[in-house]
This record gives C-alpha cells, structure tokens and sequence, in this order.
C-alpha cells in the first residue's frame, strides 16, 4: 500500500484535497500499443515498455497481432471490486458495440465480447436492425430472453449506423435467408450459425447455403 502525507495549514487544520475528474468507466486504458509475446487461453499478452498485459481480445485483434513486431490494440477495462480485466479490439468499431452489450441486461463482458467476436460487426449491427434475435440466440452463454434484449435494447441505439437498405429487407437479409435455409434442411440454429461463420459474408444467401454444405460433407 503507497501511502500519501497530506498537506497541512499552519495552524495543524488538513489542506482541501484536490478533486479529479473520474473518468468514463472502461476508458481508464483505451489503447495499447506494442509487441505480443504470447497467445494463452486467457488472452494475448501484450509487452508495453517492459510491462507484459494479459488482453482478452477478438479474433481480429489476435491476427493483428500475429506475426507483428509491434501491433495498437483499442482496449476497455472492466473494473470489478475483485479484478481488473483488459479487453482488446482490432478496431473502434469492435469496442464501440461491446460496450454498447454492456448496457444489456444481463449481458457481461464474456458474453458481449463472445458477441463481438463470432461476426463481423457490420453483420451483427445488421441482425440488431433486423430484429434477428436466432443470430445471438446461438451463441454460447445467451438464451432466448438475452437475446431478445440485445435486439430490443440497441435496436434504436444502432439505427443511425445501419443502411437504410440493410433494414428494409424482407425475411431477415441474406445470413438469415441462409441460416434458416439451413434449418429448414434439418440443422439445429447454432449448427446453422458456426457453419455460415466459416463462409464468405458478402456471398449471396445460396452460395452461403452451398459453401456451408460442402464444408459439412
């Protein structure tokens, strides 16, 4: 423990301490800057200036990192009475959505940045506009109800960051077309969801559909 003298007046009374601005929760360490030394199961360890940081990133951010001799790393610390925890990010976007999952009920930062990590965020702000509920529904560590929440709560929240065209779709727009698609032909939701996480995002819903069955077979 550091302990820190106060200042007195002259006549023994305590000096007013100064006050600080606190700052915004999360933004106490916004970014990382340097070179990653090791790839665990708890996160990338991340050496800045001699101080290794344990970060829980996204996929993203780990391939930023791989390979590089140096890599900047967008963070937000979660602060609990018992631990602080980093959580890293490739791109603005990325935390921008995760600390919007925050604001969910029910919703900690394993499952938003489970979230933000399964899709890519055009993807998943395109599924809050749609209503798409089965695309968070599927991912480990969300029920139905939290999934419901995350539409319902950041559909407003996200409006103005979603094309127009993206919400006007009927039926869902082309990863719902292939998802449902694929449940229609006997998958289970999350099956249907890891499979098309591992095709092309800008194919169209019937080539999605076909790459996920070839994946398959």
């Amino acid at each position: 423990m550091i302990a820190v003298a106060r200042g007195r007046r002259a006549g023994g009374c305590h000096l007013p301490r100064a006050r600080s601005a606190a700052p915004e929760d999360g933004a106490m360490i916004a970014r990382l800057r340097g070179r990653a030394v090791a790839n665990t199961r708890d996160g990338l360890v991340l050496d800045v200036g001699g101080v290794g940081y344990l970060v829980a990133a996204t996929p993203s951010a780990v391939r930023k990192a791989d390979g590089a001799d140096e890599v900047s790393l967008h963070t937000y610390l979660h602060v609990r009475e018992d631990a602080l925890q980093l959580y890293g990010f490739a791109e603005p976007g990325e935390r921008e959505l995760f600390v919007q999952l925050l604001s969910v009920n029910g919703v900690g930062p394993k499952v938003a940045l489970a979230v933000v990590s399964g899709s890519p965020v055009g993807e998943l702000r395109r599924a809050i506009a749609l209503e798409d509920a089965a695309r968070f529904q599927a991912i480990p560590g969300i029920g139905k109800k939290t999934a419901e929440r995350i539409v319902l709560e950041l559909k407003e929240k996200l409006a103005d960051g979603v094309p127009e065209a993206a919400t006007s779709t009927s039926g869902g727009g082309p990863h719902a077309v292939a998802r449902d698609a694929l449940v229609e032909l006997g998958w289970s939701v999350v099956e249907a969801e890891q499979a098309l996480a591992q095709t092309d995002p800008e194919a169209p819903a019937e080539e999605r559909v076909r790459q996920a069955l070839k994946r398959a077979a």
